[in-house]
């Protein structure tokens, strides 16, 4: 029988990196499923990580405590209001106060850190430069240089034993191809939560930019998002 190779994937608990699971499991890879309590305002999402991580088969799922709040800088790790009913234009350019600094550089240093223990040398992250709200840590360059930099930075690089390999599979896909991907691999949309200011009881806002990219997604998929209870944005 042919060993499945581990591999980490960062999962947020949201749409894209359950969809990510779903494909690294596809690929032929055992999944190490890491998610982070940093401080956000919306840790809800890490009880759908867990559930996410159970419905699709992780290895295993941990759960890494670190605090951006510390220094804050945005609307998700500091008291700044979340914007809503933004419209798509306005999505579409600049970088908003909904931008973690330098999340992503974190969250992979650690992945990367888990894959050396693992004997692991493929990281996926759900990162997407189509249907984003404009972060700099989710465009091509980006995995491509914080993958470059793992092959010098770690044991395994310097020796010559393996090759890191930053798997972003949705960089160039819609939230609709997202979602079509996912649903062929029957990903169960219902346990995801990607508001970004969800009601205590997790219920999303329906009007930050996460949301509205969402149910467009799925109207442009042209099938109910079932965390709404099978409706869209009014």
């Amino acid at each position: 029988m042919t060993l499945r190779p581990p591999a980490v994937v960062l999962l947020s608990g949201g749409l894209d990196s359950a969809t990510v699971l779903a494909i690294a499991r596809r690929d032929g890879f055992t999944p190490y499923a890491l998610s982070f309590r940093y401080g956000q305002r919306h840790a809800l999402e890490l009880a759908a990580a867990g559930r996410v991580a159970a419905a699709l088969g992780a290895e295993r799922h941990v759960v890494a405590t670190i605090d951006l709040g510390l220094f804050g800088g945005s609307a998700l790790t500091a008291d700044l209001d979340v914007p809503k009913d933004r419209p798509a234009d306005e999505m579409a350019h600049g970088i908003p106060i909904t931008y973690v600094p330098a999340r992503n550089t974190v969250f992979l240093s650690f992945a990367l850190a888990w894959a050396e223990v693992l004997g692991a040398f493929d990281l996926f992250v759900g990162v997407n430069a189509l249907d984003y709200s404009g972060y700099p840590d989710c465009r091509p360059e980006y995995v491509a240089a914080f993958e470059a930099m793992a092959n010098l930075a770690t044991r395994a690089g310097v020796e010559g034993t393996g090759r890191f390999r930053v798997r972003a599979p949705l960089i160039e896909m819609t939230k609709a191809e997202i979602i079509r991907t996912g649903l062929s691999l029957g990903v169960d949309y219902g346990l995801t939560l990607s508001c970004y200011d969800p009601s205590p009881e997790g219920a999303p806002c329906r009007r930050c930019d996460s949301c509205q990219l969402r149910a467009k997604g799925f109207r442009d998929a042209g099938v109910p998002d079932p965390a709404l209870g099978g409706a869209g944005l009014p």
